[in-house]
């Protein structure tokens, strides 16, 4: 397929039409599988540049294995027009025009800039690009147990809650704890130990991830699913720097979430005998940044380096999200720094943040979610209309949709992935 480029007039920098890069991205899966090759347009193929366009790449260790029995997620569909706008299908840098290049250090391969005010996504780098979230997901955990619960809610902390693989806060057992309390461990110190309480308290793991998933559908957050309520890696873990940025948006408008990811430092009540338990938050753009709102950073080996900052200057707050990072040539929260920087710079945006499910029915109260069953979205309605497409694509379209699950694995987490240096974990 020939590249389209932008008109003369277009206000956005990008290298194809949005739409059909988009179709393509869907069609990919299909046509690798070699299931739809007879019935393929000529000039369909394999799109390089965007790998990822529904599945994360594969992961590295055992970590996502289903349990015995079980059989691995099917990947979630691909929208086939992007959510928050067509430009935001695009697989490479989008900025305003006019707009610089951005920082060189950056190494995410997925980035999204946006307002956390007016919703507009400043720039983006492969914004739909599906990624692992590793523990930028607790943000997404935090704000459930923030609608569901009460903030002095009491938690009693159980052995299996401190006994969480991977980074604690060091909640005690048997030590009784508010959920705002747990809340702020979970969000300032990345505890898994906090991530468990606090699903315990919902009605268990299982019922977390549910409400989690629910949440995110209901929010419009089409690329993301967890699997645990920690950011451990699990079957058919996804998200994208586009979803964490509108998730993250939404947490902000909790008061007790956006203090948390800001405060430097926490004293949680300890055991008989025990002093204090202080707890200092890991995120180094609080220190090192002013203007500085707080975030999440997140690590695992399947994951790489993830990570939100979010910062205000002149009245603006915006929010910088990259997925699949390295802390190379300079630390995450410095790339971010450099990224929230760069679009503070920028006038005009590239798409917007849509904080609900364009395709959910229009109910005055959603039912509940109380189990697995329950937490099924809806039948999406699709249009296929010929246009300049053509009904033939758009029969291949949708036969890739139906197959696309069978060409990706996702594994569970086995064991906790490795600490990562400073405030690198899971």
């Amino acid at each position: 397929m020939p590249c389209v480029p932008c008109s003369a007039e277009s206000p956005l920098t990008h290298h194809d039409s949005a739409a059909r890069r988009r179709l393509r991205r869907v069609a990919v899966t299909a046509l690798t599988a070699g299931l739809l090759a007879t019935s393929a347009p000529a000039g369909i193929a394999q799109d390089d540049d965007c790998p990822n366009a529904s599945a994360p790449p594969p992961p590295v260790d055992t970590s996502e294995v289903p349990p015995p029995g079980e059989p691995s997620p099917e990947p979630l569909e691909v929208p086939t027009d992007p959510v928050g706008g067509q430009t935001l299908g695009e697989c490479g840098l989008v900025s305003p025009e006019g707009a610089p290049e951005p920082p060189g250090q950056v190494s995410a391969e997925s980035w999204t800039l946006a307002d956390l005010d007016t919703g507009e996504v400043v720039a983006a780098q492969d914004p739909h690009a599906r990624h692992r979230p590793a523990s930028t997901i607790k943000v997404l955990t935090a704000l459930v147990a923030l609608r569901d619960l009460k903030l002095d809610d009491r938690i009693e902390v159980s052995q299996e809650d401190a006994d969480q693989e991977g980074t604690r806060v060091g909640l005690e057992p048997g030590v009784t704890y508010t959920v705002e309390q747990v809340v702020r461990g979970l969000l300032m110190q990345s505890g898994n130990d906090a991530a468990h309480a606090l699903a315990s308290r919902v009605g268990g793991v299982d019922a977390m991830v549910d409400r989690m998933n629910a949440t995110a559908r209901e929010l419009g957050a089409k690329d993301t699913r967890t699997a645990s309520p920690s950011g451990l890696d699990g079957p058919g873990m996804s998200t994208s720097s586009y979803d964490l940025a509108l998730i993250f948006r939404e947490a902000m408008r909790e008061p007790t979430f956006a203090d948390a990811v800001r405060s430097e430092h926490l004293v949680l009540p300890a055991g008989p005998d025990e002093p204090p338990l202080e707890v200092w938050n890991d995120n180094k753009l609080l220190y090192n940044y002013e203007g500085a709102l707080g975030g999440k950073t997140g690590f695992t080996d399947d994951a790489q380096h993830t990570y939100i900052g979010a910062a205000e200057k002149d009245g603006r707050r915006l929010v910088a999200v990259l997925m699949r990072g390295q802390h190379q040539p300079v630390h995450q929260s410095q790339q971010a720094t450099e990224l929230l920087e760069y679009g503070f710079g920028i006038q005009g945006g590239v798409g917007e943040l849509v904080t609900e499910d364009p395709d959910k029915p229009k109910t005055t109260e959603p039912p509940p979610v109380t189990n697995a069953s329950d937490a099924t979205p809806p039948v999406e309605e699709t249009g296929w209309g010929a246009g300049t497409v053509g009904l033939p694509l758009g029969v291949l379209l949708l036969a890739a949709v139906a197959v696309a699950g069978t060409l990706t694995y996702r594994k569970r987490a086995a064991s906790a992935p490795p600490r990562g240096p400073d405030d690198d974990h899971p």
